[in-house]
């Protein structure tokens, strides 16, 4: 059991290692072109164009995982889901349910603060078409793996069924699970993994994803994070 100074430690490490990587040429290519060429509404920023570390509370008990990080959003911003819809939409339900000190998410440093949530992805990158292959999945995964274990989490919310599959394949649970929305499967040492539609705009606009329905999960979170 690693103490608080400890775990903050080696998070920090963690993240200078994530954000030094370069092992997925397509997607070193395809971040630092985004960063270069920017979006018009942005011409006038300074795009991170790195890999995107996790963030949050160090004490952790829920941690959110999502697919990868925005070509215009985290990649633009260098934090996860900030400078974006998607983003809105994750934090003023975070904030509604207790775990984030604000609704709202625009650069890393805005004033958000996580309680008891740590927000990551299984990709570090952003990729071309929001789609990484499985190699670029796997060469990523160590950081996930070890993210998981330095925090003392018991739920994972996985925001889509990427993320719903790469944390039960890292935990090799068998049959493997079916990705549904508020799905809820039993992980070792008594941990849970809990399924939720992504945030992407393509659920939120068509309302398959209404912010009651985030609520619900991000309440549920905390419930069975508490046992």
């Amino acid at each position: 059991m690693t103490t608080r100074a400890e775990r903050v430690e080696a998070l920090a490490a963690l993240e200078r290692r994530i954000v030094e990587c370069r092992r997925c040429p397509r997607l070193v290519a395809w971040r630092e072109e985004v960063a270069a060429t920017k979006r018009a509404a942005f011409a006038d920023q300074t795009y991170w164009g790195r890999p995107v570390p996790g963030f949050g509370d160090p004490d952790a008990r829920v941690v959110v995982v999502g697919l990868a990080p925005a070509a215009h959003g985290a990649n633009r911003t260098g934090r996860m889901f900030t400078g974006d819809r998607s983003g809105d939409f994750l934090y003023a339900s975070m904030h509604r349910s207790g775990f984030a000190s604000q609704p709202t998410a625009t650069s890393r440093d805005d004033g958000l603060h996580l309680h008891d949530a740590w927000v990551t992805s299984p990709v570090k990158c952003a990729p071309p078409q929001n789609k990484p292959t499985t190699a670029e999945r796997d060469a990523c995964a160590p950081f996930l793996t070890r993210e998981l274990e330095l925090l003392p989490w018991r739920v994972v919310v996985a925001l889509g069924g990427f993320g719903f599959g790469v944390v039960a394949r890292h935990f090799d649970i068998r049959p493997r699970p079916h990705f549904s929305h508020a799905v809820e499967v039993a992980l070792p040492g008594g941990r849970t993994l809990l399924g939720c539609y992504h945030v992407s705009q393509q659920n939120t606009f068509t309302k398959r994803l209404t912010p009651a329905m985030l609520d619900t999960i991000f309440q549920r979170a905390r419930v069975l994070s508490a046992r």
